[in-house]
């Protein structure tokens, strides 16, 4: 009987502490980002023109970076893929036409993100933060790039031109990201009153 009580007992804990896996935060912060991502991809201000293959340069993946730096590798993974959706749908290349190149390499965004930035917060968060971006950009650039070499979108030689402009995109991200978490939680700080982070 005793070990019953007790497992009921714990069984009522667990119910009690429960966090749903998408809190309202969560959901609004996924929101507001992915509106923005789409926002940059409809309106044209999230591509920058470059004479290469690609076409343009990008800095339509950084909300799925910020996403996944400040609320985790699942809102960072939403982001990214409704980005990809918007991608596919939007598509005027051959490339993004596949449904696998314009979607998968946007879903592993946040994720690397994340977990590049969590594993290196402890020793300096900016740092972490740039690192993160840097990480999340070029996820973005390898998967799409290799995705496309592997179906026969793009010759492999020709992805050559695209290395300058990588590494651009992930300089870029470094920087949006540095500056905008830094921001935000000097805000979300502010407005908690110290509290938790997530």
């Amino acid at each position: 009987m005793g070990n019953m009580a007790r497992l009921r007992e714990g069984e009522s804990k667990m119910e009690t502490t429960a966090q749903p896996v998408l809190s309202t935060r969560k959901i609004v912060i996924t929101g507001v980002l992915a509106a923005i991502a789409i926002l940059l991809g409809y309106t044209r201000l999230g591509f920058i023109p470059v004479p290469n293959l690609s076409g343009n340069a990008t800095i339509m993946h950084v909300p799925a970076i910020i996403g996944g730096v400040l609320e985790g590798s699942l809102v960072g993974s939403l982001i990214g893929g409704i980005f990809g959706l918007f991608s596919f749908l939007q598509a005027t290349t051959p490339v993004f036409k596949n449904p696998i190149v314009a979607i998968v390499p946007r879903l592993l965004i946040g994720i690397f993100a994340y977990f590049a930035y969590v594993g290196l917060k402890r020793i300096n968060e900016y740092a972490a933060l740039a690192i993160a971006g840097i990480v999340g950009s070029l996820t973005n650039t390898i998967f799409v790039l290799g995705l496309a070499g592997i179906f026969g979108l793009i010759p492999w030689p020709a992805m050559i031109p695209v290395i300058p402009q990588a590494i651009a995109e992930a300089i870029i991200a470094a920087i949006i990201t540095v500056a905008v978490v830094a921001a935000w939680k000097r805000v979300d700080s502010g407005a908690g009153g110290g509290a938790k982070k997530v």
